[in-house]
């Protein structure tokens, strides 16, 4: 009888090769610095330009691209009705404005009815509010999702992008030194 001369089969090795590939990766990226950060193109250049038509039905102002260059530091927030984390971060949204922080609000992909009915319910905290219904704005931005909040300085330059709802917490951390400069 004679015998056969088993071949190794490398093909075998790829999927646990694999596996280890994705388990490390998922492991870095779990222990970055700042799981929260998102790289943005934009920090520390010229913002994209805001000018956008108001929410329909509404009589609030709507953005306008010179804003952007107004006196003083500004924040950016893209928000949408329908987004949960949008109405967390929205109480202090409304104590920033009436402490005088300038909040540019930029409405993402939302209905004006709903977008309306939760300004109403909430709270305004915008010094302008636009709609941005197709999303254009949102790409410009770079968005990743709502809520999105971009610090600006007096020359239009971002200094801060955000993803995510802001809390007392992160406010005071990242934001509130930007503001002060």
């Amino acid at each position: 009888m004679t015998e056969k001369k088993r071949r190794f089969n490398w093909l075998l090795l790829v999927p646990p090769l694999a596996f280890l590939g994705l388990a490390g990766a998922f492991y870095a990226g779990l222990n970055r610095e700042s799981p929260d950060e998102l790289p943005s193109a934009f920090a520390g250049r010229t913002a994209p330009a805001i000018a956008l038509p108001p929410i329909e039905g509404a009589d609030w102002p709507a953005p306008s691209d010179d804003m952007l260059t107004a006196e003083g530091v500004k924040l950016v927030n893209f928000w949408a009705s329908w987004c949960a984390p949008c109405r967390i971060e929205h109480p202090l949204l409304m104590q920033l404005a009436d402490s005088g922080v300038t909040i540019i609000g930029v409405n993402y992909k939302d209905q004006p009815a709903a977008a309306r009915g939760f300004l109403d319910e909430l709270g305004n905290p915008y010094t302008a509010v636009g709609a941005d219904t197709t999303g254009r704005k949102g790409i410009d931005w770079g968005l990743y999702g709502v809520p999105e909040t971009f610090v600006i300085d007096a020359e239009g330059k971002v200094l801060l992008r955000y993803p995510g709802p802001v809390t007392p917490e992160i406010f005071e951390r990242r934001f509130a030194p930007l503001l002060t400069e």
